[in-house]
């Protein structure tokens, strides 16, 4: 029977290179109003990179680098990276996986307390936290630009605080599972994260990586349970 054996919990800093944006939907548009919002907090309209988008661009980064790109919807393959990620059932020939819960958790990513200061203070800015770029077309024919609009980004600079938590049942690779999240941050260090990544958006660098861990054990003794 397959049980929790531990939690591995990894926290890193992300400092951002060049200027960086995770769209919101956008319900109006208003005169005068930026083109394409960020996503923000409600209760502070700071900016924060959502989870499921670090999760979402490290996984496929890792299954292009592994020849293991899907047309659609993750299947399970039994390989590490579906361990780690999860995956739907699969049947190949005579071989079949059922669906595979995710390992891993990747929280929401909020910037340092430091960062949310200085930016919600800057004279820089255009709007609260965020700068606006503008952005255009480019007519081939004349060479002229067309089209253009507002983009809202989070400058440079701008540094958050990342949370994974990766659960390690009986008889899983837990080492092989934070190998794996490390090869992830470096592939997206080396990539981007977010929106209009080839226009040079979205450098990112994770740094001060730290690993802890707490046993099945220490969560019994906590609850009396042992």
């Amino acid at each position: 029977m397959s049980r929790l054996e531990k939690k591995m919990f990894i926290t890193a800093d992300l400092k951002l290179i060049t200027g960086l944006r995770i769209g919101d939907s956008k319900e109006k548009v208003e005169i005068g109003g930026v083109d394409s919002p960020i996503v923000r907090r409600k209760d502070n309209y700071a900016p924060y990179l959502p989870g499921s988008s670090i999760k979402g661009k490290m996984r496929s980064l890792l299954e292009l680098m592994y020849g293991e790109n899907f047309d659609s919807k993750a299947k399970n393959t039994g390989s590490l990276i579906c361990q780690l990620f999860g995956a739907s059932e699969n049947k190949i020939g005579d071989q079949e996986w059922p669906s595979r819960q995710s390992r891993i958790i990747v929280r929401d990513a909020d910037l340092t307390a430091e960062w949310e200061k200085k930016l919600r203070e800057s004279e820089y800015t255009d709007l609260p936290y965020t700068e606006i770029k503008w952005e255009n077309a480019i007519n081939r024919m004349t060479g002229t630009a067309e089209h253009p609009r507002q983009l809202d980004r989070i400058p440079a600079g701008a540094e958050f605080r990342l949370k994974f938590v990766i659960n390690v049942f009986t008889d899983e690779p837990g080492d092989q599972y934070l190998e794996l999240l490390r090869k992830g941050i470096q592939a997206l260090e080396d990539d981007y994260l977010g929106g209009s990544g080839t226009r040079g958006y979205g450098q990112v660098e994770i740094k001060n990586i730290e690993v802890t861990e707490k046993s099945r054990t220490e969560y019994l003794v906590q609850t009396n349970l042992d």
